[in-house]
């Protein structure tokens, strides 16, 4: 097996850019606050588990379920559109889950659909179409690097950041949320 470097590097870019995990901290944090503390390792996980599904087989499951690709990006929209007015206006719409029991916000809405979420496995399907396999499974695994570390050290992260700073930076990063949630709606309302 051959490995392409300069394709990797392209793959990995994309999903970097695509997961945003630096630009979702406040998010991370929010959600660390309130289920207090995450369990990175199973986040990181499943996250990477949901990635690995769709590069394999992504068509097929949503094939299964009955919806289509466009269908799938419209939910996660609605998704981070809810986490994005969560953040903008303190409101609280995801509510902890008591039966699914501590450490459960590591997977909703952090694994999915923060880090593997509609643009993230609908990247993944569309990655395929370019480049190889190989490629994509090793920028997976690069990125999952990175979420892995900054899940394990957001506490590091909110300390040098602040109260006041993580207040800023997460109204300014709901409304990121909520354009990011527009652009997904407006590119799959009319597919």
């Amino acid at each position: 097996m051959v490995m392409h470097f300069k394709e990797i590097f392209s793959v990995s870019l994309v999903l970097y850019s695509v997961i945003d995990i630096l630009g979702s901290l406040p998010v991370v944090i929010e959600i660390r606050k309130r289920a207090g503390g995450l369990e990175s390792v199973k986040t990181t996980c499943a996250a990477g588990s949901l990635m690995l599904l769709f590069l394999f087989g992504g068509e097929l499951v949503l094939h299964l379920f009955g919806t289509d690709v466009s269908s799938f990006a419209l939910a996660g929209a609605m998704v981070i559109f809810a986490i994005g007015v969560e953040m903008i206006l303190g409101v609280r719409l995801f509510r902890d889950d008591a039966e699914a029991g501590p450490g459960a916000a590591s997977f909703v809405p952090l694994a999915f659909p923060m880090i593997a979420g509609a643009g993230t496995l609908t990247t993944i399907l569309t990655l395929k179409a370019q480049y190889t396999y190989p490629s994509i499974l090793v920028g997976i695994v690069l990125n999952l690097v990175v979420i892995f570390g900054v899940l394990k050290f957001c506490g590091w992260f909110e300390d040098r950041l602040g109260a006041k700073g993580l207040a800023v930076v997460r109204k300014v990063f709901g409304i990121i949320l909520l354009s990011i949630a527009v652009k997904i709606f407006k590119a799959n309302l009319m597919v």
